[in-house]
This record gives structure tokens, C-alpha cells and sequence, in this order.
């Protein structure tokens, strides 16, 4: 199953997450990591995706360390024990 890996303050927002530094989840696409991720932790698939199920801008995910290619469906393959890291943008003044 993917191993999946997210940023201090991507974690820091969810107090579930705080103390997690990895999380085990099913799935076989980006998409599927994502519903696995959001049906564990309510609400944080809406903070990747937009309501047609897209990344959001501030959004990058990584599988096995190449930033995937399909944003809009969350199409790319995702193997067993695979590494994916979402990273998200962070702006301010």
C-alpha cells in the first residue's frame, strides 16, 4: 500500500495528523490515495481537491518522486509500498 507523506503544516492543520509523520492508505491512482486519505481524515480530500475532484492550485503531489502529470483526474499510477508526497504551497507577507 502507498506510503503516503505530508508537510508539518499540512498536518498541523489536521489534529490527527500532528504526530503522524506517515500514513499507510490503499489505492492504486492519485485518486485513490486521495478519496483513502480524505474518507481517514474528513475534510482534508477537500483541501487537495476542488468539487470536480482536481488539485488545487497551492497542491503538489509527488508519487515515487515525480510530480504527477494528470491534475485534473488524479490518473497516475500509484504502486504498491510507493512513496507519494503531498506538498502544499505556502504564501504570505
Amino acid at each position: 500500500m502507498p506510503v503516503v507523506h505530508l508537510t508539518p503544516n499540512l498536518r498541523a492543520a489536521y489534529p490527527d495528523l500532528r504526530d503522524v509523520d506517515e500514513l499507510v492508505v490503499e489505492g492504486d491512482t492519485a485518486a485513490a490515495v486521495v478519496a483513502a486519505l480524505d474518507a481517514r481524515f474528513p475534510g482534508l480530500g477537500h483541501y487537495l481537491v476542488d468539487e470536480r475532484g482536481r488539485l488545487r492550485k497551492h497542491v503538489n503531489l509527488f508519487v515515487d518522486g515525480e510530480l504527477i502529470g494528470d491534475r485534473q483526474a488524479l490518473s497516475d499510477a500509484v504502486g504498491p509500498d510507493t512513496p507519494v508526497h503531498i506538498i502544499q504551497a505556502l504564501s504570505g507577507g
